[in-house]
């Protein structure tokens, strides 16, 4: 007989547009136990499993804090109403809690000012508490908060019926049946209440139950938190703007480009980041926020890292192509990995279709290169030991693309308009600061070549896991290391002697150095500046965990032929850690993305 031996759930917290797939362990007829489902379409002995989902409602609803939502909220934004913001958005568990979120409140209600060209009341009046005066506990049920992506019960969780399954009179209690297969994803209508799952063994000729059927229930649903808005902030003029990234597309000649460490699901345990809860470091929540966020930049080019190879073919390939974009992918190479093969991580590059088109793509694999280094320097006996220094299994994607949009200059009218992009993670441990070094030496000689065989504009993007001062970024963003350098003293294989040969002639810049090279006042500038190092004009930090905070992601350019237009906005720290650090249930990596607009120089007659 066909029986269900036990059933739990991946995480204590379903969250709305975030599947949910119970782990459901069953002992089949011939004594064997095993998490392979049995479906109506192929069943055992006669037998299958059946599945129901049920909203268990009650006659109290129950607020939900928007930042905190293991808590019950006693705070209303009324901005949020009048504006008519999402009513998830605008409850608060605290005065606190709705006082560390003002300024992320002040943005929705001007976005929404903007857009409904009507004028919000003052701060003061802004927010109301439960149980007194007049504004009362609204239903969250159905309130519209976040958008399941557009996807119906009946496509996504199975057809359901339109009336209640059961009510217990003694609790208050009606059960509405939501869903009947194994797996299922919150909507909207979801919020606030629990969920009960249930299984059964059901007879194929008798479409009746085989023994009682086994259940479990959810905690209640919450909506997905919702990330600080960022905008665009304009740096190639004496004003400072903002660009509004939901409304704002590239102006003629210009285009955006995003760089972002998604922080792949292999390395989101537990155990590394305690500090966020479990739910919320969950890859069915993480990659639905990643994928919110990333969308609502807009980019014309976006390079992410960490990016899983299974998560790439299945999930980030197939729904940014529904968004327009054209994808490239080069996952690392082996010789060190032992992990699952479909696991492994790598860089992944993203192009409006209608932007760009796809001229050419170099891979560079740095394994190799470190076997024809050793070949050509190191002495037979010493290669063995040189590969297991060298051997990171680190990789780079390169495309060249061809700009579809105008506007290329009127000294060269009609000409083919390109663009090359590096895509690379230098995921070297921090005690090996030669092989960084010379991986990265590497990658620009091969972008040399490129240049001089095309000459075309690059941009070099990624986690280059060197802070400010290192000698990566001074080879990067200088073009040679100082022979001075302290890195250069950890050299044991000879790899970078001699130290005059760490040069290049690309003429890089970091973008977001522009922030600091700003002239003029305002208030959002001044915000910017305060999250710049001035000692090495660059973010004060890319990357924020519990151990360390630190700038180690980059955009570089070159300087000849790109200039900037805009930057996306810096996050501070201090908003960052009322989570502790990243990652957390509002930002789903350890790691924040940058993201730069640029023009297209026109190329001067030489």
């Amino acid at each position: 007989m066909l029986s269900v031996v036990r059933v739990h759930l991946p995480s204590e917290i379903p969250i709305v547009g975030c599947e949910i797939t119970p782990y459901v362990l069953l002992r089949r007829p011939d004594g064997a136990v095993s998490t392979d489902d049995v479906p109506e379409t192929a069943p055992t002995d006669g037998q299958f499993m059946r599945y129901r989902w049920y909203r268990i409602q009650r006659d109290r609803k129950v607020p939900i804090c928007s930042v905190h939502p293991m808590e019950q909220a006693t705070i209303q934004c009324l901005g949020c109403l009048k504006s008519k913001i999402p009513v998830a958005k605008s409850y608060h568990c605290s005065a606190k809690c709705f006082s560390d979120a003002w300024q992320h409140h002040k943005v929705l209600h001007e976005r929404a000012s903007s857009a409904l060209n009507e004028n919000g009341a003052e701060e003061e009046e802004l927010f109301g508490r439960f149980g007194s005066g007049g504004s009362g506990v609204l239903s969250t049920a159905g309130s519209g908060s976040l958008s399941n992506f557009g996807q119906s019960h009946g496509v996504i969780n199975g057809p359901v019926p339109l009336y209640p399954s059961g009510t217990d009179k003694n609790s208050g209690e009606t059960w509405f049946e939501v869903g009947c297969l194994r797996t299922y994803t919150p909507s909207a209508d979801d919020i606030g209440h629990a969920l009960k799952f249930e299984c059964v063994a059901v007879d194929s000729e008798k479409r009746s139950a085989v023994g009682p059927p086994t259940s479990i229930m959810t905690s209640r649903v919450i909506p997905a938190p919702t990330p600080t808005p960022r905008r665009l902030i304009q740096v190639n003029g004496d004003v400072l703007g903002h660009l509004d990234l939901d409304s704002q597309t590239s102006s003629l000649g210009t285009f955006t480009v995003l760089s972002y460490n998604i922080l792949a699901d292999a390395y989101a345990t537990s155990d590394a980041y305690s500090y966020c809860p479990t739910w919320a470091l969950s890859w069915t929540y993480r990659r639905q926020n990643l994928l919110r966020e990333i969308i609502g930049y807009h980019a014309d080019i976006i390079c992410l890292q960490e990016v899983q190879l299974n998560h790439f073919e299945d999930f980030f390939a197939p729904e940014l192509d529904k968004h327009g974009y054209q994808a490239l992918y080069k996952k690392r190479t082996t010789e060190v990995y032992s992990g699952n093969p479909v696991a492994i991580d790598g860089c992944a590059t993203f192009f409006r279709r209608d932007k760009f088109s796809h001229v050419k793509k170099y891979e560079v694999e740095f394994n190799k290169a470190a076997q024809s280094l050793t070949d050509a320097i190191i002495p037979a006996a010493q290669k063995r030991v040189a590969l297991s220094r060298l051997i990171k299994d680190n990789i780079a994607l390169i495309a060249v693309l061809e700009a579809k949009f105008g506007n290329h200059g009127a000294e060269n009218p009609g000409k083919r308009q390109l663009l090359c992009v590096a895509n690379t993670h230098i995921n070297v441990h921090q005690d090996l600061k030669d092989v960084k070094l010379w991986e990265v030496h590497t990658l620009l000689k091969g972008l040399e070549k490129i240049a001089v065989s095309a000459d075309i504009p690059m941009l070099v993007c990624g986690d280059f896991n060197s802070t400010p001062g290192s000698s990566p970024h001074g080879l990067l963003a200088v073009g040679k290391v100082d022979q001075l350098h302290p890195d250069l003293a950890i050299d044991p294989l000879g790899i970078l002697r001699p130290p005059s040969k760490l040069n290049h002639q690309l003429p890089l810049v970091s973008a977001y150095s522009s922030f600091a090279r700003m002239v003029g006042v305002g208030y959002g500038l001044e915000h910017q500046r305060r999250r710049m190092d001035p000692a090495t004009n660059e973010p004060l930090f890319t990357n924020c965990t519990r151990d360390f905070i630190g700038t180690v992601d980059y955009i570089f350019y070159t300087a000849d032929s790109l200039t900037v237009e805009s930057l996306l906005e810096l996050l501070d720290e201090e908003s960052l850690r009322k989570d502790t650090a990243l990652p957390s249930p509002e930002w789903s990596s350890d790691h924040i993305a940058l993201l730069a607009e640029f023009r297209c120089k026109p190329r001067i007659r030489r």
